[in-house]
């Protein structure tokens, strides 16, 4: 490769970005994208930045797809992608599936995968113990990178939303519209372990949009409640009986080790093969 970039560069001062080092990174682009009759075209969609960091930094195949997806409807900048790929999103995504209402699915069935079990605001650096303000406040105050995280198509209309019922005022803690699903979605934060109550909460904020704020053209407000924690069965429990369109999703201050995440994501790769080879069986 030295030989071959000397030679080239010999060849005239228009002919740059040749190093031995590019050269091998050309080769190894090669090897990987050209077998690939469904990576090929997707990988011409993006600058060489895009693809040397998607190169370098997944192993796989599904792995590669992934952020090449995401990176082309996303639109996602150099440096989205990579906090996208430092943050894991694809093994975060594929290790815990959201945790939705019947009627969200119902609702939304070619749309569930919009919303995710886990959400990673690392860009806040809130400390161990921090309050629901704090968290708040420092979404709205980072409100670009919040809606990075959530996915495209978000659209935030504000904070502490206020909801009129009787005499009395309630506030949502944070509410967006999403364009893709022509729906509210409110967000309701909780610095603690998810409890059923919280449940209730949330789907009286959701009968309040249905009722005094929701558009004609629009479906039933979708809410998303947030919580610093969340056990998978008291989730379930609590969800198979509710009839608005809501899920339960945790935040996260701090990526988890990217070891346990690997590992998690293998057992995932095992159990597909295994569930594969009984479909033949």
């Amino acid at each position: 490769m030295k030989q071959l970039a000397s030679w080239l560069l010999e060849q005239g001062q228009d002919v740059r970005g040749f190093s031995a080092s590019n050269l091998w990174r050309m080769r190894q682009f090669y090897d990987t994208y050209a077998p690939s009759l469904k990576l090929a075209p997707l990988v011409r969609e993006l600058t060489w930045t895009h693809n040397l960091l998607i190169l370098g930094k997944c192993k796989a195949d599904q792995e590669r797809e992934f952020y090449l997806q995401a990176a082309i409807t996303q639109r996602w900048t150099k440096r989205d992608l990579e906090r996208q790929i430092n943050g894991a999103l694809y093994e975060r995504t594929l290790n815990n599936p959201p945790q939705i209402s019947s009627m969200l699915g119902q609702q939304q069935p070619l749309n569930t995968a919009v919303f995710r079990d886990s959400y990673l605001f690392e860009f806040l650096n809130l400390p161990h113990s921090h309050s629901e303000r704090d968290l708040q406040q420092g979404l709205v105050v980072h409100l670009k990178d919040f809606l990075l995280e959530l996915g495209p198509d978000f659209c935030f209309i504000g904070q502490e939303f206020r909801l009129q019922v009787g005499n009395r005022d309630f506030k949502i803690d944070l509410l967006l519209f999403h364009r893709g699903l022509q729906a509210l979605v409110a967000f309701e934060l909780k610095i603690t372990e998810f409890e059923p109550s919280y449940l209730g909460q949330l789907e009286f904020y959701l009968e309040a949009l249905d009722r005094d704020h929701r558009k004609p053209f629009e479906l039933p407000a979708i809410g998303v409640l947030l919580c610093r924690g969340a056990d998978a069965q008291t989730v379930e429990y609590a969800l198979a009986r509710s009839t608005s369109p809501a899920l339960v999703a945790q935040y996260l201050t701090q990526l988890p080790h990217k070891a346990l995440l690997q590992a998690k994501l293998e057992e995932f790769y095992e159990m597909a093969q295994m569930e594969a080879l009984e479909d033949k069986v």
